[in-house]
């Protein structure tokens, strides 16, 4: 019975044998990704996207960190012109007053072409007329009685009631003209999209950015970070996100007439694949984000299972970008593929990777180490001697 009972009870003996048994399975066991090697390998011998595989360097962070953020001025040439958001426009209806002494053109003993009254009382003998409303026409010109067709389009009000008041000298005593858009159709921008109050907005002489256009607009939906902001200006289109634009000025252009601001839900975020401590998309939450700070928000490298002298950054970098860093990769539409390699056991990396701003959609992928299979066959085997010395003792 004792020789039964003995013979049925596992031995850490047999166990260890069966883990070694099991040790020349050890490539089949499951794994979070490829090494250094074949990563590299592959980028060699099995790439029909002809991506390259760059080292982070000073050159590399110079080229990347000049581009960032997007440059929605660059679609603005003459930023540092003052606008004109005084003047007059085609669509736009004007408020025309003469002011005139005597009896004069539009005033009669009987009434006026409009309204007509005295201003000082009739010692002095001044009239003022209000003009019906004059919308300016399609081709800039509007219609004044007595005076014929004038451009208007592109002058400030000052400037035309002063033509106004040229053309009827000779014809009226001492004329005077005040000029006031009623409607302000050209001096306006359309906003659209994820704000509160879409639709036309007035431009004043206080030379509204864009950032103040989506604050009069009731603001965005969503928080600055997650809000694409989108211009079109004469046929050019450029667009960053609302929060970029609060934290440098530099980009929050001032507005003009005829923009078209469109706001779009658009979260930015990157994914971490590989041997991190957690694989999941991240939004990025700020305006800018470094590959550091990236790696950071994960946990960073998996120390058990992780190779950190292999953390790669996939990304389609724009067309101008790569072929100043001398990327020769097809491009795929306006992007072309490349993949960034970081050494984080060297300690120049570190300062290279605060540098090294993050895009939308990038992927960061942390190589496994080279014994991860080992590690993880040596957990499998600490499990099966466990429950061996478990049941030993229990049998026992």
């Amino acid at each position: 019975m004792n020789q039964l009972s003995f013979s049925r009870r596992p031995t850490l003996l047999g166990m260890l044998l069966s883990g070694v048994a099991l040790l020349a399975g050890c490539n089949a066991l499951p794994d979070s990704g490829p090494t250094e090697q074949k990563v590299l390998s592959s980028a060699k011998n099995d790439n029909p996207l002809g991506y390259q595989i760059l080292p982070v360097s000073p050159l590399l962070i110079s080229v990347l960190a000049g581009e960032h953020p997007p440059l929605i001025s660059n679609i603005d040439t003459n930023n540092n012109i003052p606008l004109a958001n005084d003047r007059i426009g085609a669509g736009d209806m004007l408020a025309i007053t003469v002011f005139e002494l005597g009896s004069g053109l539009f005033t009669s003993a009987s009434g006026s072409l409009s309204s007509a009254g005295s201003v000082g009382g009739p010692s002095t003998g001044v009239t003022n007329v209000n003009l019906p409303p004059t919308q300016v026409e399609q081709d800039g010109t509007i219609l004044i009685p007595y005076v014929g067709k004038m451009k208007a389009a592109g002058l400030t009000p000052e400037v035309l009631a002063d033509h106004i008041r040229q053309q009827l000298l000779g014809k009226s005593q001492n004329p005077q003209v005040m000029v006031h858009i009623g409607t302000d159709i050209g001096n306006t921008v359309i906003i659209s999209g994820e704000v509160r109050r879409p639709g036309r907005q007035l431009l004043t002489t206080a030379q509204e950015r864009l950032s103040d256009l989506v604050a009069i607009a009731g603001g965005a939906t969503y928080s600055p970070e997650d809000s694409h902001v989108e211009l079109l200006r004469g046929g050019r289109m450029g667009g960053t996100d609302l929060g970029t634009l609060e934290a440098h000025p530099d980009q929050d252009i001032r507005a003009k007439p005829g923009d078209r601001i469109h706001v779009i839900y658009q979260p930015r975020t990157y994914t971490v694949f590989g041997a991190s401590e957690r694989v999941t998309e991240t939004p990025f939450r700020s305006p800018d984000l470094t590959l550091a700070e990236a790696i950071a928000r994960v946990g960073g490298p998996a120390d058990q299972r992780a190779d950190p002298n292999a953390v790669f950054l996939f990304r389609f970098e724009d067309i101008p970008a790569a072929r100043r860093m001398g990327i020769t990769t097809p491009a795929i539409g306006q992007w072309v593929p490349v993949v960034y390699k970081l050494d984080m056991m060297n300690p120049n990396s570190y300062f290279l990777a605060q540098k090294l701003p993050m895009k939308n959609k990038d992927l960061i992928f942390i190589a496994n180490a080279k014994t991860n299979r080992f590690y993880k066959f040596n957990q499998l085997i600490g499990t099966l001697i466990g429950q061996g010395v478990t049941a030993a003792y229990i049998a026992h």
